[in-house]
């Protein structure tokens, strides 16, 4: 029964699997449209080069308990992220699914300035399927990201999602190869607009959007949308001291609403993330 419980979700969806989507409740809750923000250490997973712009250490974990009402589904993340005079190097886990279907991802990534304010980042994945009467197969994939200040509050960025082509078995297009390109504007100090295209091989171009507004010193309010398929998110972030707590709703036009929660822990005390970052770029 769980398992056509699983396999009802995956042809509705006609798209893949929920655990090949990019972690993050605050990336979630902006409907993935942050690859021009991608500022905090889950940039691992979404834009390597993200992490190279703030200059402290971060651990991170997500977790997402019943997807669209379905435990089976059920995935959780953890990424860490240490910076070096050279650059930064991040480390991240994946683990996804119930014990007749598991994907597992580990990965590492380094990310770093190559001009002023532009940053390259690239992160190496060892993703591992495996399904109960039918065996494991593992796979290693290449992912790179860019990101530049245009001004102190326009950015450009784009990630690049498995390079490689690789693939489980002889199949071809297991893991998603995607390609997304975005734009992050402050238009006030506490107002952050998000936009991103994604095109993923075999499926049509996905817009997405997102808002963030400190509306106050510990409370940001987000909201997004997605097209391809058609999703709405909203979410908030709470930020005390050296911890971010998020929590985001997602609701899907085939499958309803699902839920998911992050903490981030940031060895460095500040009130506003980006205008943290934007102090250490010299603006």
């Amino acid at each position: 029964m769980k398992l056509i419980k699983f396999l009802i979700i995956a042809v509705i969806t006609a798209t893949p699997l929920f655990s090949q989507s990019d972690p993050g409740a605050r990336q979630i809750a902006l409907s993935h449209s942050s690859t021009a923000l991608s500022n905090d250490v889950f940039a691992l997973f979404n834009n390597p080069s993200g992490l190279a712009q703030f200059d402290w250490r971060e651990i991170g974990v997500y977790y997402s308990p019943s997807p669209f009402g379905l435990s089976e589904l059920a995935h959780g993340y953890a990424a860490y992220s240490e910076p070096f005079s050279f650059g930064t190097i991040g480390a991240g886990f994946m683990t996804y699914g119930f014990e007749l279907y598991r994907e597992t991802k580990f990965g590492i990534s380094f990310s770093t300035v190559v001009e002023e304010r532009f940053f390259l980042g690239a992160s190496i994945f060892f993703q591992n399927l495996k399904i109960e009467n039918y065996g494991s197969d593992g796979s290693i994939l290449l992912n790179l990201g860019g990101l530049s200040y245009i001004t102190s509050d326009l950015r450009l960025g784009f990630y690049l999602s498995n390079l490689t082509r690789s693939t489980y078995g002889d199949e071809p297009d297991q893991i998603p190869v995607r390609y997304n390109l975005g734009i992050s504007y402050d238009a006030l100090p506490e107002l952050s607009l998000n936009s991103a295209m994604e095109k993923e091989l075999g499926f049509p171009i996905s817009l997405r959007f997102g808002i963030e507004y400190l509306i106050i010193q510990y409370l940001s309010l987000r909201i997004g949308t997605n097209t391809e398929p058609a999703t709405y998110s909203a979410g908030v972030g709470i930020h005390y001291s050296y911890f971010n707590l998020d929590y985001s709703l997602m609701s899907h036009q085939d499958l309803g609403l699902t839920h998911q929660v992050g903490l981030i822990v940031h060895f460095s005390e500040f009130e506003s993330r980006q205008k943290e970052i934007k102090k250490l770029l010299g603006f």
